[in-house]
């Protein structure tokens, strides 16, 4: 990272703008280059002076970089990769910011170059805001950035990857793409199915009576659906099987309310409330909550 001069930012929506306002805070000297396939983004880009500069296409965005960062839709990694492929220097790194990995990775060896190295990433940062206008030059301070990596990926960008990341103020998990798919399919993906059948179950003047209780555990459901639309359908077999479990669950508690039956409810209530209890004791002392 010491010799990155200019950095691509492909998507300049929320997560595209706060890695460039965060690079434009960590790493002064180097230049940003930001390409959006919106004319409007484009413009706004430009107006809010969210990155050096930005180019009308996304292969001159690319040309010259040292780093490439994709941070559009999933769905669209593909399209990109084909498109960027015979633009790129030799030695440049190519990393992205989606939730699912897999897929991803099976692109770039598909596209990308051999004189280029890929890395997975999935800064775990966000909000349930869209658009550049909610990017912030702190959201990734303290973040959780999974590396993903394969049996062929270089050493040296692996290593190169992960100090950009860190000095954005991430801390860093490296793990393979399919760990990396099947955990965040149950803590990320099957969190958002969840929240949304739940909003879907209630009447809307239903919905008007609830406390601050529902509003908290169907937060994500506010999601934009095209970006977690991508994230569901390129990562189907763990959706499913998370979708399984948590029926399984919901089973049990039912069986238990039918039943009347004490012992066994509050055995999985407290159950949970104890997990949740060292989940939140982590986090706090992983500083990963504000």
């Amino acid at each position: 990272m010491n010799q990155l001069n200019q950095v691509s930012i492909i998507g300049l929506g929320l997560l595209g703008a706060s890695v460039s306002l965060s690079i434009r805070r960590a790493m002064p000297g180097v230049r940003i280059v930001g390409y959006s396939h919106r004319e409007s983004t484009r413009q706004k880009a430009s107006e809010q002076d969210i990155v050096d500069l930005v180019e009308e296409t996304v292969q001159a965005c690319v040309e010259f970089s040292d780093l490439i960062i994709l941070a559009s839709p999933i769905r669209t990694f593909e399209g990109y990769f084909r498109d960027i492929g015979p633009c790129l220097k030799e030695g440049a790194f190519v990393t992205d910011v989606g939730s699912t990995k897999r897929i991803v990775h099976q692109w770039a060896v598909r596209f990308l170059p051999k004189q280029v190295k890929f890395v997975g990433s999935h800064p775990i940062a966000g909000s349930e805001k869209q658009g550049l206008d909610f990017g912030r030059d702190d959201l990734l301070i303290g973040a959780r950035c999974i590396l993903t990596h394969t049996r062929t990926t270089d050493p040296e960008a692996l290593a190169a990857v992960k100090a950009f990341w860190e000095k954005l103020g991430c801390s860093i998990e490296v793990m393979s793409p399919y760990a990396h798919d099947l955990a965040l399919g149950m803590v990320s993906h099957l969190p958002h199915i969840t929240a949304a059948a739940l909003v879907n179950a209630n009447q809307l003047k239903d919905l008007f009576r609830c406390g601050k209780g529902f509003i908290d555990t169907s937060r994500v459901a506010s999601g934009p659906p095209n970006i977690w639309m991508d994230i569901l359908l390129t990562n189907p077999d763990a959706c499913v099987k998370g979708i399984d479990k948590l029926i399984a669950e919901l089973e049990r508690f039912r069986t238990a309310i039918e039943d009347g039956n004490e012992r066994q409810l509050e055995k999985l209530l407290e159950q949970a409330r104890q997990k949740r209890e060292q989940l939140i004791e982590y986090k706090l002392q992983q500083k990963e909550l504000f």
